[in-house]
């Protein structure tokens, strides 16, 4: 095993080693960084927090880079989002987001007089949402999960919504309402589980039936959020929105750890209580720190410019021409589902050794690495999800590097 390469330095897209070598991030370094290294706006912002208040606990006492992040995210989140709950990352959104929708049912029988008969959670197949065990129970059981499957609580794991399956599945949650606490999804684009698509048409559809059955939904924007997708959350597509969100990586620009967990009146209410036992006891030490939610409004700062929304549209846009000519070129049928999202590209390399642990990933990083180039596929699926400040040089030398991975595998990939 090859030892990891130390990184000294990064500025914009460019990432650079103890060598002076220089690499093209073209994963924003696993998809938080969206501005660009070492933002200087950002990098400012952080400096004028730390010497003023670098944490507090968040027990009885605020402090105005929470508050104010919380307002501006409110105004900003599609649907009717009324109260915002700051955790430390991805998979601890995700998990205050399932102990929210369980203890809401909890709550439900205990105060209002309801029995207790709601507690199926529902996920899709192919779901990546955390490695913490409450998000590792409601994804996909794989090479990520694998250890830990005998201490994983059960969930009930559907197709995404297609044409042919909407209406088994809409059946599924309407038959099966008295019995479902929730249903968690990644909007458009499941990331982990190998940059799969599904439409919002459909997904929309299937909310429909879910609000109708009293399903409380739960949208895991973590990666899709702030601008992935081409608008500012994947939720911006759809009719039908949740009841609760989860954010986090591209957050805080990617320079600081930071979740959020945001949901709405109907949610908040069903913990107000003067009996405690309804509260709900979860924090962090590090819940709502001062210098991540600088971080965070600086980062809002720059998405609300109008030059990251050209940079966003171009950067589509670019994807979207060379996709186009992607698939015009004839690469002996070595790749397949070529697909795009927003920002994010992807094929995949046709081989028998399919899946994440497939060597293709380990040969085309080693690859990419001899041309200055940072890629990491996700076995035999090759992406890109490159910071919104990509230069068009540099994005130019993307799409010629991936030109060359199609043209490496046109005899055949191992």
């Amino acid at each position: 095993m090859k030892p990891p390469v130390g990184i000294v330095s990064a500025s914009g897209a460019l990432l650079e080693d103890e060598k002076g070598n220089h690499y093209i991030d073209a994963v924003s370094s696993w998809w938080v960084n969206i501005h660009g290294h070492a933002h200087p706006y950002i990098a400012e912002k952080i400096y004028e927090q730390a010497l003023k208040l670098e944490h507090v606990i968040f027990t009885g006492f605020t402090h105005e880079p929470a508050v104010r992040l919380a307002e501006r995210l409110l105004q900003m989140l599609p649907g009717n989002f009324s109260r915002i709950f700051y955790s430390d990352n991805g998979s601890t959104a995700v998990e205050v987001a399932l102990k929210m929708a369980l203890q809401f049912w909890r709550n439900q029988s205990k105060f209002q007089g309801q029995r207790l008969t709601r507690t199926k959670i529902v996920a899709f197949k192919n779901a990546y949402h955390g490695d913490t065990f409450g998000a590792m129970s409601v994804s996909e059981r794989g090479v990520f999960t694998k250890p830990f499957h005998d201490y994983l609580f059960d969930v009930v794991f559907i197709d995404t919504p297609t044409k042919g399956n909407i209406s088994t599945l809409k059946e599924y949650f309407t038959s099966n309402a008295g019995e479902i606490a929730c249903f968690i999804y990644e909007p458009l684009l499941q990331a982990a589980g190998g940059m799969l698509i599904h439409e919002a048409a459909w997904l929309d559809e299937l909310l429909k039936a879910a609000h109708s059955s009293q399903i409380i939904c739960i949208a895991d924007e973590v990666l899709t959020g702030f601008g992935r997708t081409g608008k500012w959350f994947a939720s911006d597509f759809l009719r039908q929105q949740a009841e609760i969100i989860c954010l986090s990586k591209g957050i805080t620009g990617g320079t600081m750890a930071l979740g959020v967990t945001a949901c709405n009146s109907k949610i908040f209410e069903a913990f107000l209580s003067d009996d405690r036992e309804g509260s709900f006891f979860h924090g962090h030490s590090f819940t709502a720190n001062p210098l991540a939610c600088a971080a965070a409004n600086a980062s809002l700062d720059l998405l609300e410019k109008e030059s990251c929304r050209k940079q966003l549209e171009n950067l589509v846009e670019s994807n979207r021409a060379f996709m186009k000519k992607l698939r015009h070129q004839n690469f002996s049928g070595s790749i397949e589902n070529l697909r795009m999202c927003g920002t994010v590209l992807a094929f995949d390399i046709k081989s028998q050794n399919s899946g994440y642990l497939s060597g293709i990933a380990k040969q085309i990083t080693e690859f990419s690495f001899q041309k200055g180039i940072y890629l990491r596929p996700l076995g035999n699926t090759v992406y890109i999800m490159p910071p919104y400040c990509i230069t068009e040089v540099q994005l130019g030398s993307l799409y010629n590097h991936l030109m060359e991975i199609c043209t490496m595998f046109s005899g055949g990939a191992k």
